[in-house]
């Protein structure tokens, strides 16, 4: 078995003519060869439901059968188990996959086997050694993914580390990136042929758990927590690039959001200048979704009832044309910050940086959660009180405050009692629901301000303070419900 350290990074066909020329590619030989592969499943997808893929790739004459764990990539590092031996295709021998539990499984899975995609590209590669003790392949792939005639284009580079450190990998990702549009990319090929294969629509990509194992420290956790952020990050780009379904900007600005709460959960334990370098970026970046998806909510959700109820009124018409522009004008300036060359350096930079993160012994986990969860629950305690004088303000930081506890609850959820955890889970979610519908509201008031300004937007912010004293009327019962809960860390 050998472990496959790789950075996989896209890049335009126009780009791509100009790496050959890129200096740190100077005075190094090229190779060129013709890839062709053909990945193959069960019928009911087996290998994909285990992240697992098999080929068979043709290289000039020989044919070689490959077994790999598909494995998450946050920002383009991925880090897989490899299985690689001489075959023929259609013979599939995994008696070289030394992992027994894995072979039993594609032994029992090798009766129906059967093709489901393939891929077709041309590699040009360049063996680096910027250094002693270091050797990195670099790749640049073009071709196509082919699945019953479905297609997608491949034109991606590929840093794969023979010999160093994942440092040296990053920084010769970096160098590369300060002078072509190189963009970090998540799904290997085979996640894309099976993405081909399925010919399904791109959904949102909502949070998923983080990888944590028994043993790992503070950081490590910090670490698999902010890499599953990338990955729901990722995951969200292109539907938020290309369509117009408010679904993937939504999900994109939920997994920032859990980003920064985790960076900010695990504040002191980090270097300061890893804080304030990535923190303020993100913030900004959450900054240029958060328009696109409040003006969504307003057109979405809270316009409809409006419109329903005044169906004829020129007030409301007016807002409802104006809130379109505004939409439409948002929409293009969040397209643009995902497409942006900051975003993709930040990406990179990340990674690199949080990979890079030294580990500590102390505190241990199991010290670090209760106390940082016990922090967090008082925070939210002390703004409960603030929200008797039905300040929006007030309303707006409890809601933070609240989505912090929750989403450091989901970070540390495997430390703690499944059955207390969903009932203090479930009474937070009921709160942030109707702190998030009245701030919805409040939101929607300095839009409608802002998009029709004077006497004009008088009937329908009428209209959003009414609905919002409605659930006002609900706070103070739910609050008391939730903070009746004992705290599902307390072990006491």
């Amino acid at each position: 078995m050998a472990l496959e350290t790789e950075i996989k990074l896209s890049i335009p066909a126009s780009a791509a003519r100009r790496l050959p020329a890129h200096p740190i590619l100077a005075n190094t030989q090229s190779h060129r060869q013709k890839l062709i592969s053909t990945y193959y499943d069960t019928p009911d997808r087996r290998l994909q439901a285990k992240r697992i893929a098999v080929r068979y790739r043709q290289k000039g004459a020989e044919w070689l059968l490959t077994v790999k764990s598909d494995a998450p990539s946050p920002g383009g590092l991925a880090q897989r188990n490899e299985w690689e031996v001489p075959g023929q295709p259609g013979d599939f021998d995994f008696s070289h996959v030394d992992n027994p539990k894995l072979r039993r499984f594609l032994e029992a899975a090798r009766p129906e086997l059967a093709p489901l995609f393939s891929t077709d590209f041309t590699r040009l590669s360049w063996l680096l050694a910027p250094q002693e003790g270091t050797r990195i392949e670099l790749s640049l792939d073009r071709g196509k993914i082919d699945s019953d005639g479905r297609q997608e284009t491949i034109c991606e580079v590929e840093l794969e580390l023979l010999e160093g450190s994942v440092a040296d990998l990053f920084e010769v990702a970096m160098a590369l990136q300060k002078d072509l549009p190189l963009h970090p990319e998540n799904p290997s090929k085979a996640e894309r042929g099976y993405r081909l294969a399925a010919n399904t629509e791109r959904k949102p990509a909502k949070a998923a758990d983080a990888q944590l194992q028994l043993g790992m420290s503070s950081i490590g956790v910090f670490r698999s927590t902010v890499f599953a952020c990338l990955m729901q990050l990722q995951g969200n780009e292109r539907g938020a690039r290309e369509s117009d379904d408010p679904g993937f900007v939504h999900q994109a600005r939920v997994s920032i959001r859990r980003l920064r709460s985790a960076i900010r959960l695990w504040r002191p334990l980090l270097p300061a200048e890893y804080v304030s370098e990535f923190d303020p970026r993100w913030s900004t970046l959450a900054g240029q979704l958060g328009d696109t998806r409040n003006w969504d909510v307003f057109i979405t959700e809270v316009l409809p009832p409006i419109s329903k109820a005044f169906p004829d009124h020129s007030d409301v018409q007016a807002v409802a044309k104006q809130a379109a522009i505004q939409l439409t004008a948002c929409r293009k300036a969040a397209q643009a910050a995902i497409a942006s060359p900051s975003y993709s350096q930040l990406l990179l930079e990340f990674t690199a940086a949080t990979v890079a993160l030294p580990e500590k012994k102390k505190p241990a986990l199991t010290l670090f959660a209760p106390r940082s969860l016990t922090k967090r629950a008082k925070k939210v305690a002390e703004l409960a009180v603030l929200t008797k004088d039905s300040n929006p303000e007030a309303r707006h930081d409890l809601r933070k405050a609240l989505k912090r506890l929750r989403y450091a609850l989901e970070f540390f959820a495997p430390l703690f009692p499944a059955r207390r955890l969903q009932r203090y889970q479930e009474s937070a979610a009921g709160l942030l629901d109707l702190l998030g519908r009245m701030n919805d509201f409040a939101v929607a008031e300095h839009l409608v301000a802002e998009a029709l300004p004077g006497h004009h937007s008088d009937l329908v912010r009428a209209w959003l303070a009414g609905r919002s004293d409605l659930l006002l009327g609900q706070l103070d019962a739910m609050l008391s419900e939730f903070l009746s809960h004992p705290a599902p860390w307390d072990q006491g």
